[in-house]
């Protein structure tokens, strides 16, 4: 522009066009606005240019600054694992006291009636079904078929599920309400009532007496079987959890094997003893109302459902047998923050949780595969399936207390196991031993059936059908004995843990009550191929084990809750069993903090921009 005008300016010196001049000017006037026009333009890009060096060094101020929180962040969350960890293992150092030892001996006390009145049923079935005779041809003056006995006494034994489903479905109500030592006082009134009812029977000359106490005790031991698992998995220290939740069958299977002794015929197995054996369950109850009173409440039930830190650790103080009750408390506070979404979750709440509903089906299918693995055909039935097999019935007696001596012993061994060895690969040894003896023990009875002419060939599969039986029991006690009632309390936190417990406790009777009741259909129907329905069972449960359940050994509830909230797939439980201790949960959680934090201050630079 500038030569423009020199130009114009030399052409109006020579003169060599002739223009006017006051064109010449008013071109030169033009030309000099634009001039300026650019220049101011140009000094606002320069200020414009200005103003963006200082946004981005304004930027990379606040990335710095992101980054120096982050740094931040990283250090904090490395001390908190730290923190975690060393927490862990002073959990991990903890021992078996006197006084926890006596609460958990008078929690599971519920459990010793559950099998008491489990097995007590069982030997003195020839002894009630002639009861049930003599008082029906005194009612109405005839006989009654053995048809309508058999009824009968199917459904003596198979309402005591009926009554189990009750009690356990019940169970996280009373639990919450009440708590858990409170529910399981309580709930002794119905075990006292029950055992009346059925001591009193023959007395009373009535076969319905004997039904409702047994829906009576049935209540009572369903409500049992919830609150029990739950209080001892809430006391006990983590390193023993699995041990003294094995405890629990350690007491059903005493249970059983008093009821079985004292069933023969030498004992109380006569017409006139079995009243007085069935009444005994009363027992149990007054024990328990003797022992459990001294016994401190849950400190879970005290610190996350009340908010009674102080009771709390009056009672972590008693049952640790220490002052030094911190870790367990900041352990409990843990598991409070990690579930307080699902604080007063309800059993509806529970089932449409999509957090919840994989572990709640593997509760439901854990507690199935103890009842639908054949073991209840075997404690109900095992006296008539002795018999069947070629024993007399006096041996078919001592044979079914067989089995409830190899519980003890089978239990007993699965205790130090269980904090070792680790629930998820127990189950899987016992669900497969299992499998491996219902296929023997079909095939004994199909060889007594072929060979059922040669003496000496009944003699022998006699023996390899209680030797199937005995092992089929043992492998049952290596795991899905104890593990169901178990692994239900450990996979739910505090909060849904009652609601859960009470589902699955109520799949577990109902399955308990279909097998009680099917079995003898089932057993005239499919006669020596009885067992292969169990076998198939086992074989689906296996499957599910190895797939779908996690090994919670050695993990708090808030590491085994974040195992699930942060998706149960194969990889999570793989990296679960390599890793067992707490890396999973820890680096998820450790994950999931940086991702927010990250996200929280892109989200404050990005606004500043």
């Amino acid at each position: 522009m500038s030569m423009n005008l020199s130009a114009k300016l030399d052409e109006l010196q020579r003169g060599d066009r002739q223009l006017e001049t006051t064109v010449a000017l008013c071109e030169i006037r033009t030309q000099l606005q634009e001039l300026t026009k650019s220049v101011e333009s140009c000094q606002s890009e320069v200020s414009e240019v200005k103003r963006d060096m200082v946004t981005i060094k304004q930027e990379l101020d606040t990335v710095q600054q992101v980054k120096e929180e982050i740094e931040e962040l990283r250090e904090y969350v490395n001390r908190l694992e730290e923190h975690s960890h060393r927490r862990k293992l002073r959990l991990l150092e903890q021992g078996l006291t006197l006084f926890l030892s006596y609460a958990i001996l008078a929690a599971v006390l519920g459990m010793l009636q559950f099998g008491y009145n489990t097995g007590v049923i069982n030997a003195p079935e020839v002894n009630i079904e002639n009861f049930m005779k003599d008082v029906y041809k005194d009612r109405y003056g005839e006989d009654i078929s053995d048809d309508s006995v058999k009824t009968l006494y199917s459904v003596a034994v198979s309402i005591f599920a009926i009554g189990g489903m009750v009690g356990g479905f019940s169970g996280g109500t009373i639990a919450n309400r009440f708590g858990r030592k409170g529910g399981l006082l309580l709930n002794n009134v119905l075990g006292i009532v029950g055992a009346c009812l059925m001591g009193f029977t023959k007395i009373a000359e009535s076969y319905e007496m004997l039904f409702f106490g047994r829906f009576i005790i049935g209540v009572n031991c369903g409500l049992n079987t919830s609150l029990v698992p739950m209080y001892i998995s809430e006391i006990a220290p983590l390193n023993l959890r699995g041990g003294l939740g094995t405890v629990n069958q350690l007491a059903v299977t005493v249970g059983l094997l008093v009821s079985q002794v004292l069933g023969i015929e030498q004992i109380l197995g006569t017409n006139e003893g079995w009243p007085i054996l069935l009444g005994l369950a009363i027992c149990p109850a007054i024990l328990q109302l003797l022992l459990l009173p001294v016994c401190p409440e849950s400190p879970r039930y005290l610190l996350i459902t009340k908010q009674w830190e102080e009771e709390a650790r009056k009672a972590l103080r008693r049952l640790r047998a220490s002052n030094q009750v911190e870790e367990d408390i900041e352990e409990m506070r843990a598991e409070e923050r990690a579930q307080q979404a699902e604080s007063t979750i309800s059993m509806t709440e529970l089932i449409c949780s999509p957090t919840l509903r994989a572990p709640l089906v593997i509760g439901v299918v854990m507690q199935l595969s103890q009842q639908l693995s054949g073991i209840n055909a075997v404690f109900y039935y095992s006296t008539n399936l002795f018999t069947s097999s070629g024993l007399t019935d006096e041996s078919a007696k001592f044979a079914t207390i067989g089995i409830g001596a190899i519980m003890v012993c089978m239990t007993l061994v699965s205790i130090p196991l269980m904090d070792r060895t680790g629930r998820r690969t127990l189950h899987l040894y016992g669900l497969g031993g299992m499998f491996i003896f219902s296929i023997f023990i079909t095939i004994s009875f199909l060889i007594k059936e072929f060979f059922g002419y040669v003496q000496e060939m009944i003699d022998w599969m006699s023996y390899i059908s209680v030797v199937s039986t005995l092992c089929f029991v043992v492998f049952f006690a290596v795991g899905p004995g104890s593990i169901p009632w178990m692994i239900t309390a450990e996979l739910f936190s505090q909060g849904p843990r009652p609601a859960a417990m009470s589902i699955a406790v109520l799949v577990n009777w109902m399955a308990n009550f279909l097998v009680g009741i099917g079995f003898p259909s089932m057993k005239s129907s499919l006669e020596n191929y009885t067992f292969l329905p169990f076998s198939a069972f086992l074989a689906i449960f296996w499957i599910f084990t190895y797939k779908k359940v996690p090994e919670t050994k050695n993990k708090t509830f808030e590491e085994i809750l974040a195992l699930f909230r942060h998706g149960n797939d194969r990889s999570s439980l793989r990296d679960s069993r390599l890793y067992g201790e707490e890396e999973l949960a820890t680096n998820s959680s450790k994950e999931t903090v940086l991702s927010d934090a990250t996200t929280a201050n892109h989200t404050h630079a990005t606004d500043k921009l």
